[in-house]
């Protein structure tokens, strides 16, 4: 099954609800970073992609027909050569609006806790090797707060302007009729009239994954 739908929008986005909606709207199953922390023997295939080494797309990718938040939005530019029919959406939000959510959610993520030794993430609240886990933080750190954001993140104004180069990369790169650039706030039109779906009766779009929500969800809370 080849992907329809690539995102290619930074975590903090309101990839989550994008997740929800796609798959409410028949674009599922949504392959989501929850995926790989629920399934995280899949590692190998993105650190594979982050080496620049070969990727077996459709093997990582089999059953599921779209896919957002990162990883798979650090490649969205390879996946969009791997699928050439797939359509692009661009989550976006305020800057600094997005800047503050990232600092206290998925940047607190992977650090770890006071008094932990050897720099291991923090227990999560998923069953799994942790030697998994592990290596899933360890590429997170590498790609991106070292990687993307060379070390920099805390820095607002310089990771508010490589959030901002992002999107205009993307803007740039993507062919229009293959883009849509959303913000969750918009709701369903404009995510249906892109995908050319019906917009769900009666049903309200997701809102997940607020703040308080990620850091429940971290301590293993509901």
């Amino acid at each position: 099954m080849a992907l329809k739908v690539i995102g290619a929008g930074m975590g903090r986005t309101g990839t989550l609800s994008l997740k929800a909606a796609l798959e409410e709207l028949g674009v599922g199953p949504c392959y989501h970073m929850i995926e790989l922390l629920t399934h995280p023997e899949q590692v190998r295939y993105w650190e594979a992609a982050s080496a620049r080494q070969p990727v077996d797309w459709d093997g990582l990718f089999e059953g599921y027909q779209s896919a957002v938040d990162y990883p798979a939005a650090l490649y969205y530019w390879e996946l969009m050569e791997q699928y050439p029919e797939a359509k692009v959406i661009l989550t976006v939000r305020d800057p600094n609006s997005w800047w503050e959510s990232a600092r206290e959610t998925i940047y607190q993520a992977g650090r770890p806790a006071p008094g932990q030794e050897g720099g291991a993430p923090p227990p999560m609240p998923f069953p799994g090797d942790p030697q998994l886990f592990a290596r899933i933080f360890g590429m997170v750190k590498r790609d991106i707060w070292e990687g993307y954001f060379g070390g920099r993140f805390e820095d607002r104004d310089y990771a508010i302007e490589l959030f901002n180069r992002h999107t205009a990369e993307v803007r740039e790169r993507v062919p229009a009729d293959r883009l849509l650039v959303y913000q969750v706030q918009e709701s369903w039109e404009p995510l249906c009239r892109f995908l050319g779906a019906p917009v769900p009766e009666g049903k309200p779009f997701p809102r997940l994954n607020d703040r308080e929500v990620f850091r429940q969800r971290l301590q293993g809370g509901k």
